[in-house]
């Protein structure tokens, strides 16, 4: 296999949509390193979680995450797979020493990596928000896939909180330039995703990523190139987390899956 491009360099988190996309982008542009952050602990997630939302929201959240969607991940599956084979992603991480493993991606062993890859463009997927430090470590673009159209929804689960607002013309994805915002930066590219029957909170991920792989290979290429077009968001803006249990399964009855 091929040495690392030294051009190239992915930041994220150990999930399927990381590696769809890792997958994807080495098809085209070759072998280059990834570093693999380690979960946010639960009891940081919770109590960040709790001085935003309060711990009526977050009790609501944890209840769906461990009740609800366990029931939507297995009813989804065959929906899953078939997003995946349609669309030619493959969602298993490779066997290469290209990929490493740190704790935090804003701590000084990420920070020490990055500078040694010295890339001219960072793919970011699923990791904390970066730092003001982490941007700068290197002259690089850092870009997002985000499962949201933004600036209307930020945060997390894009696509389900536009069909809960009875907005589907806003259920898409966004590849934007990263700032130390919660995906507040520069729009690079957006797309529309089309929902079936079939489709619902576990799957619309799937089809957002589907729909930003060309908009995100075309941000890489322009970026290498020195010739990366983006725009300042503008409109209404909100940051979005995980409904809570009572909220989602009132939404479903009125059809939002």
């Amino acid at each position: 296999m091929p040495a690392p491009s030294p051009n190239i360099l992915l930041v994220g988190s150990d999930n399927p949509t990381t590696w769809v996309i890792y997958n994807h982008l080495i098809s085209e542009f070759g072998l280059f390193s990834a570093l693999i952050e380690e979960p946010t602990s639960k009891r940081i997630l919770l109590r960040n979680r709790y001085r935003k939302l309060g711990w009526s929201n977050v009790l609501g959240q944890i209840a769906f995450v461990a009740l609800v969607r366990p029931v939507l991940i297995r009813l989804g599956k065959k929906r899953i797979t078939s997003i995946l084979h349609s669309h030619a992603m493959e969602p298993a991480a490779p066997m290469t020493a290209a990929v490493r493993h740190v704790p935090n991606i804003n701590g000084p062993a990420a920070l020490a990596a990055i500078r040694e890859a010295a890339p001219a463009v960072v793919i970011v997927n699923g990791t904390r928000i970066l730092k003001r430090e982490t941007l700068k470590a290197v002259n690089a673009t850092f870009i997002n896939t985000h499962q949201g159209i933004t600036p209307r929804y930020r945060g997390a689960h894009g696509a389900y909180w536009a069909l809960y607002e009875g907005n589907p013309a806003q259920c898409g994805v966004t590849v934007h330039v990263v700032d130390e915002g919660i995906d507040t930066g520069n729009i690079i590219a957006q797309a529309v995703i089309e929902t079936g029957p079939e489709d619902s909170f576990v799957t619309y991920p799937y089809l957002q990523t589907a729909a930003a792989l060309p908009l995100l290979s075309k941000a890489v290429r322009d970026a290498l190139a020195g010739k990366l077009v983006s725009k300042p968001v503008s409109g209404p803006s909100a940051v979005w987390y995980h409904p809570g249990a009572l909220q989602y399964l009132r939404a479903r009855l009125r059809g939002v899956r």
